[in-house]
């Protein structure tokens, strides 16, 4: 970093993602996915995600602006979910079946693409459900019960239903013991983040001490837009019929997505009253959505972000944060087998992992033939 610049200019510099047994952080173009795999080393994979903005200015204008990010965000975010699948080798069985028939990239790519397109729907169809129907309906059931209701109090009433929702399905999801350990995970980008930004070296230790709670969040975008549709709730004049009503909110959904990547950007450039009070509610939820990492999760949140910035960590190898098989136990829940079953486990990973370091350290044969030709 510039040593001329204070530490503002950190800000905004880098975000990130959660996913399982991982890390993704972006810092303009270059985006890098960190993972632990089973057998305790960290592998890393590089990329390049160059937004549509950047080729069409006329695409940077306020609101429209976060139109094209939120939804350039969610096709990295597909993205990054899809490969972190491919690193940890979840589907490795499946893929040697596939190799044997030399069908391996052409039926992987077909079913990820299937089961993408499907789960997209799904997410897309219980959203429209929950968030846009339910409360509606919910909200004309209380006026049957209690009478004729203000507009705008019933706007501000379907608005707080919407939230009880979000709150109740964040809660719910967060018992699951895979989800617990993405919002570790979630904690853990957020607390390197904090640290990067604060100016400390960014290190486990340090990472540990910062907060895990940060404006910039999706999950404080999420609540953010669920505020501004209690009002722009207000200005729909349609009650009587659910449907056409949930139809307006999704046809202005890209106004309130809009509205809200904008606030978000200021709240994370802008330290202030103004900015800290708007943004508490968002902040209040990530109570839920994160939680406190560990030091080895930590590590793979640093990695991340010095692998995706190596102007400003030249020196930087991810083999500095690989840690024992035996101590990487408790990050694949192995505890779940039989002590017979563990042991093998711990051997095979041994073995695979002694393996990949002689593989590594035997010269190619290019190599070879490099030092021949410099010794003739």
């Amino acid at each position: 970093m510039d040593k001329n610049c204070d530490l503002s200019c950190r800000r905004n510099k880098v975000g990130g993602q959660a996913v399982i047994e991982g890390v993704m952080m972006k810092k303009g173009e270059d985006v890098c996915l960190a993972m632990r795999k089973e057998d305790g080393t960290v592998v890393v994979d590089k990329s390049q995600f160059v937004s549509v903005r950047k080729k069409k200015k006329i695409l940077n204008i306020p609101i429209l602006r976060g139109i094209i990010g939120f939804v350039e965000s969610m096709i990295l975010s597909f993205k990054t979910i899809d490969k972190s699948t491919a690193v940890l080798e979840i589907d490795e069985e499946n893929g040697k079946k596939d190799k044997e028939n030399g069908k391996e990239k052409k039926e992987n790519k077909g079913l990820s693409a299937f089961l993408m397109v499907l789960s997209v729907l799904l997410g897309v169809g219980l959203a429209v459900v929950l968030f846009m129907w339910l409360p509606g309906f919910l909200t004309r059931m209380l006026e049957k019960l209690t009478g004729p209701i203000d507009r705008y109090l019933k706007a501000a009433i379907e608005g707080v239903v919407k939230i009880i929702i979000f709150i109740a399905y964040m809660l719910i999801v967060s018992l699951m013991k895979d989800i617990r350990r993405v919002f570790q995970y979630h904690g853990a980008e957020h607390k390197s983040i904090a640290c990067y930004e604060s100016g400390m070296e960014l290190t486990p230790e340090n990472a540990k001490k910062c907060t895990r709670f940060h404006p910039r969040c999706g999950t404080s975008f999420m609540f953010v837009m669920l505020i501004i549709g209690i009002f722009t709730g207000m200005l729909i004049p349609v009650w009587d019929n659910t449907l056409l009503r949930a139809a307006i909110k999704l046809a202005i959904l890209p106004l309130i997505v809009g509205i809200g990547y904008e606030f978000i950007m200021f709240a994370g450039k802008h330290d202030n009253f103004f900015t800290r009070l708007l943004s508490a509610p968002g902040l209040w939820m990530q109570r839920i959505t994160t939680k406190e990492p560990d030091e080895a999760q930590l590590a793979i949140a640093i990695c991340a972000i010095k692998s995706a910035m190596p102007e400003e960590f030249p020196d930087f190898t991810v083999d500095e944060y690989a840690i024992d098989v035996e101590e990487n136990l408790k990050h694949f829940g192995f505890t779940a087998l039989k002590k017979e079953e563990v042991e093998e486990k711990i051997a095979k990973l041994k073995a695979q992992r002694e393996a990949a370091k002689s593989l590594a350290d035997t010269p190619s044969v290019s190599e070879d033939a490099t030092e021949v030709n410099e010794d003739k």
